[in-house]
């Protein structure tokens, strides 16, 4: 296993890879992670990351290791990757892709415990309403992760006067 640290806008987040690839992508509680050596292996993951935060990058090319995942989760996180950058789809639209409509729960359980949040976009599945639901960092990473990609629909309002 490799792992490097990467400062994102968010805190120090945490990359953990396999032979197959990147395993995790974790926000790091406490501090920030500036002067850590990023191992080659993992240098395209960081640079990526890099683009994607400076609004150069709207789709990741990396592999991914999933593996650890249940058949379950495996399917709903394939179904993630599909959401086109600066869009949203609803639990129940995924649920629905994948052949099980009634597992809207379960999807929203597969998007928890997504290990690789930001290359696997869970923060781009909304309620069915349109409101904002769960996030394991919380609903203002999710906010302004999706401002990042749509500020048009996701960006603050600014005041008239």
């Amino acid at each position: 296993m490799k792992t490097a640290h990467y400062q994102s806008p968010f805190g120090c987040l945490k990359i953990t890879a396999s032979t197959k690839g990147i395993t995790s992508l974790r926000l790091q509680q406490g501090g920030d992670c500036y002067g850590a050596k990023i191992p080659e292996e993992l240098a395209e993951a960081a640079q990526q990351l890099d683009e994607y935060f400076h609004k150069k990058r709207k789709a990741f090319d990396l592999k991914l290791d999933i593996s650890s995942g249940t058949p379950f989760n495996q399917s709903v996180w394939k179904e993630l990757m599909k959401i086109p950058f600066g869009r949203t789809t609803s639990y129940s639209a995924i649920a629905k892709s994948i052949n099980n409509p009634a597992a809207v729960r379960a999807v929203g359980l597969a998007n928890r415990n997504n290990p690789i949040a930001i290359i696997i976009p869970c923060h781009r599945v909304i309620a069915k309403s349109g409101d904002l639901q769960g996030y394991f960092y919380g609903l203002d990473m999710k906010r302004k992760l999706l401002e990042l990609e749509n500020p048009m629909s996701y960006g603050e309002q600014g005041s008239l006067f």
